[in-house]
């Protein structure tokens, strides 16, 4: 799968494919949905498949403080959409420049100019273009001019509501990993490089691996229960912290794992957490003392959740 960054390499090479455009945060069923469908236009036509997105969000851009939290990196897109059997990932810079293009101009100059599209696919829900001013039925007016096949898919709906990455959000801030789950059609987890700590954990008799956080804004916060994808392909018990830790007068967000009865080292490595359940909030406690504490009863509840540990997690 090619990765195309930005519009300025958008080369002739890449004229003439089959097209989605959207944010595809968290690429939950209903996106997989509009790509699959996307997948077997683009077979039929003998053409590839290119998903044009976005980085960063547009609401990241124009209001940072109210931007919503990302469900994935680019980088866990452009991976899950290889395994969707995507050709090229064309990531747009969202600039001024971009936010200020009029939804006419993005059409017929990136999309049918530059892209060469036969064949465009959308959400229902689907909007572009400056002040968000284009809709579908701008796309199938402004296409059929030239000759360019559009189509939308329905919505996608989970016990009578939509599946959406709003509504994902929502649960993994309510704290219903469960339900979050279940929408997206797998784990929600967070990946990135284990960096060195300031060591305190160990101190306490809880060794972790600080996993860097690559969003600017995570989904979720508290502790929980998660499993650990390691690099050697297997998967691990363990119990995770990702807030500001107030008890010792912490002011950013770090993402702490503790692998249970794991003695290995992981510095350096990139790690995938899977959150399968929250146990509690992130709270300030009168004394490290007593943090200690509840931190021992957080781990006794994650071998509860695992049970047998040894048995299914021998290395």
């Amino acid at each position: 799968m090619e990765f195309i960054r930005g519009e300025h390499n958008i080369a002739a090479t890449h004229h003439g494919c089959v097209a989605s455009v959207g944010n595809y945060d968290g690429l939950h069923p209903g996106h997989q949905q509009v790509i699959k469908s996307l997948v077997v236009r683009g077979r039929e036509l003998d053409l590839p498949v290119t998903i044009v997105s976005f980085e960063p969000h547009p609401l990241e851009f124009f209001v940072p403080h109210a931007a919503p939290a990302r469900l994935m990196t680019v980088r866990e897109k452009f991976a899950a959409m290889q395994e969707l059997e995507v050709d090229r990932f064309c990531c747009l810079r969202f600039n001024h420049r971009l936010a200020n293009t009029e939804p006419e101009f993005f059409v017929e100059q990136l999309l049918i100019g530059k892209l060469g599209v036969r064949y465009v696919v959308v959400g229902d829900d689907f909007r572009f273009g400056r002040n968000r001013r284009g809709n579908f039925e701008m796309l199938y007016s402004i296409c059929k001019r030239h000759d360019v096949e559009v189509s939308r898919t329905k919505t996608l709906e989970l016990g009578g509501e939509r599946v959406s990455s709003t509504r994902i959000r929502e649960c993994l801030a309510a704290g219903n990993v469960a339900l979050a789950n279940q929408l997206l059609g797998r784990d929600f987890s967070m990946s990135g490089r284990v960096v060195r700590g300031d060591g305190n954990a160990r101190n306490w008799g809880f060794a972790t691996a600080n996993v860097q956080i690559e969003v600017p804004k995570p989904a979720i916060e508290g502790i929980f229960v998660v499993e650990v994808d390691l690099p050697a392909g297997n998967s691990w018990p363990a119990v995770a912290s990702l807030g500001t830790r107030p008890t010792i007068g912490g002011t950013t967000r770090v993402l702490e794992v503790h692998l249970l009865d794991f003695d290995q080292k992981l510095y350096g490595q990139r790690i995938r957490v899977r959150f399968q359940k929250k146990l509690r909030d992130e709270v300030k406690f009168s004394s490290i003392e007593k943090m200690c504490e509840q931190i021992e009863q957080d781990i006794v509840r994650t071998r509860e959740h695992f049970g047998h540990i040894r048995s299914r997690f021998a290395s």
